[in-house]
């Protein structure tokens, strides 16, 4: 209890130091206004960076094992192991109450035959994705769908 307590305070510590910045606390907001995303996963991924580079910070990108004429499966790894738990903790509830868009694109997996996890793994990737588009046209999620 008396860690939960020290890291909400800590959080609250962040952002308010985030907030002293106008730009980084106007990122911070589109970046919240993406549904599924809290303060918690909006304050890890506030860099902006494209979304091939935030995917491999992020750990979210798929890397072959191809050696020759073998193909191997594919697999993530590396990045910011919290930044990764983060956005999965996040697209988790996204996926199955707050946004419609990866509830849609989550069925399409399954239904294509991809396990759970791997879904769920495409999803965070997906939602990261949002999150960089919502950033870069400096509009709130809210106020207009993103698609991408």
């Amino acid at each position: 209890m008396q860690l939960k307590v020290l890291l909400n305070s800590e959080l609250k510590q962040l952002v308010a130091a985030i907030r002293e910045h106008r730009d980084l606390s106007h990122r911070l907001d589109l970046i919240a206004s993406v549904d599924g995303v809290g303060l918690r996963t909006a304050v890890a991924i506030l860099v902006r960076i494209s979304r091939e580079q935030a995917a491999a910070i992020a750990g979210l990108a798929p890397y072959d094992d191809d050696s020759g004429l073998r193909r191997g499966s594919r697999h993530i790894k590396g990045g910011r192991q919290r930044l990764r738990q983060s956005l999965y903790a996040a697209a988790l509830p996204a996926v199955f109450y707050w946004n419609p868009q990866l509830k849609a694109f989550y069925r399409r997996l399954l239904a294509a035959g991809k396990p759970h996890t791997l879904a769920l793994v495409a999803c965070a990737r997906k939602l990261l994705i949002f999150v960089n588009t919502v950033v870069a046209r400096g509009t709130s999620c809210r106020s207009s769908a993103v698609t991408t």
